[in-house]
């Protein structure tokens, strides 16, 4: 976490982490694992410079005394033998093994090109391992209907809204916690938050409206902490990521379909299943929908958007719910 690197990193790694942080604006988690995969790879490097026993926890060790002079030895063997240590020791798997190799290029890029505190890219050539490929996994239409049909409860409204959104828009778990009531404007449209503080909008159709409508005749009023947070715990604060997964998950638990692997990501997966397989959109369309980074562009919170956009939120097979 970035208080975590402040903290603990030395400056060679801090610095590092501060710009992919401040500059090219990196999301938390995208910096944590960034120092994560770091403080590994250099803690195995400390291991085989025999500066610490072989003896000792790998992930015990403090690489307080990394500095460019240590980091300047680093041959591109060395990668190749971290990344199969990683592999056939830490049995990481290939996606692990990927994003160790991005952090590693991004790192000695940095110091290389950026801030040339290095005369050579020991990871120049190296290249990603190939990913496989897996298939999202989603509920069916049939099984996004029958967990609406079962919440109940005290804050039936509250997790009913929740959930509606989930499946109708495909927002994260992040983007939905951070809604605010000046998020929504007049013309149902939606501004949310994304990865690395980045904005798009967001249509909200005839079933989101339908279920914000009636949370907003019940949502509390007095005594709230976060007057501006459209989604208010029990405790009358923001709702937590931990508060809306078990939302999920509870809700998930009634119709069976608990521990089957399912999860607040999956139905962000199930929104965009549903509308790409029964709703006809089309793939660039619903990237845009999803705010995927690599179109290139964010969507900006304006009262007129894309029509086809638009259109997306409402072809929706659950909008009618």
């Amino acid at each position: 976490m970035k208080v975590e690197f402040l903290q603990e990193a030395p400056p060679i790694i801090r610095e590092f982490l501060t710009y992919m942080d401040n500059v090219r604006n990196r999301s938390s988690l995208t910096v944590d694992e960034y120092y994560r995969d770091l403080r590994t790879f250099f803690r195995y490097m400390m291991v085989q410079r025999g500066l610490v026993s072989k003896k000792t926890e790998v992930d015990e060790i403090n690489i307080g005394m990394i500095d460019i002079d240590f980091i300047s030895t680093i041959t591109f063997s060395d990668i190749i033998m971290f990344l199969n240590y990683c592999k056939t020791v830490r049995n990481n798997e290939a996606t692990t093994l990927a994003r160790k190799t991005t952090t590693l290029k991004r790192y000695f890029n940095y110091l290389t090109v950026k801030v040339q505190k290095l005369s050579h890219d020991p990871t120049e050539a190296l290249e990603a391992p190939k990913k496989g490929k897996k298939l999202p996994k989603y509920l069916t239409l049939e099984e996004s209907l029958r967990l609406l049909e079962a919440v109940d409860g005290d804050f039936k409204e509250r997790d009913y809204c929740i959930l509606v959104f989930f499946l109708n828009c495909g927002m994260r778990l992040s983007e939905l916690i951070g809604i605010n009531l000046g998020d929504i404007n007049s013309e149902h449209m939606l501004r949310i938050r994304g990865k690395g503080d980045k904005e798009r909008t967001v249509y909200l159709n005839d079933a989101c409206m339908r279920a914000l409508n009636d949370y907003m005749q019940v949502r509390p009023v007095d005594g709230v902490k976060d007057k501006n947070a459209l989604f208010i715990s029990r405790n009358k604060n923001r709702m937590s990521r931990k508060a809306v997964q078990m939302v999920v998950y509870n809700n998930l638990e009634k119709i069976g379909l608990d521990g089957q692997g399912y999860s607040v990501h999956k139905l962000r997966h199930t929104a965009a299943t549903l509308m790409y397989q029964k709703g006809g959109v089309d793939i660039r369309t619903l990237q845009t929908v999803l705010g995927h980074e690599n179109l290139g562009t964010t969507q900006i919170y304006t009262h007129i958007a894309d029509e086809q956009v638009i259109e997306a939120f409402k072809s929706n097979p659950l909008s009618k719910k």
